[in-house]
């Protein structure tokens, strides 16, 4: 058995001039939408430049902080003079617990 669609409705095809009005309205929104994109990554770009430039301000004291930081171990290095550093090989001899005893 075969089955046929008929449609209820009589509409035409659309005609040149119908295809030419949805082409421009498309055009149209096609355009809004990417001058709307543009402001608003314009509108990101400046927010985001306000706010790295904000924590760059405010970090500016802790960072030279960081920079003139020497950490303990090269102080005292640096108060250790030539004549204190002895050269050499040690050797160490561990003692059993009997030994010790003796």
């Amino acid at each position: 058995m075969q089955m046929k669609y008929e449609f209820l409705t009589s509409a035409k095809p659309p005609g040149l001039l119908r295809k030419v009005a949805a082409l421009i309205v498309t055009a149209t929104l096609v355009g809004l939408v990417l001058m709307f994109s543009v402001v608003v990554f314009a509108i990101i770009v400046v927010v985001g430049t306000i706010t790295w430039t904000y924590l760059w301000w405010k970090t500016r004291e802790l960072r030279k902080q960081m920079r003139d930081f020497v950490p303990r171990e090269t102080q005292q290095e640096q108060k250790v003079n030539n004549e204190e550093v002895f050269e050499g090989e040690v050797i160490r001899v561990v003692e059993s617990r009997s030994e010790r005893n003796e």
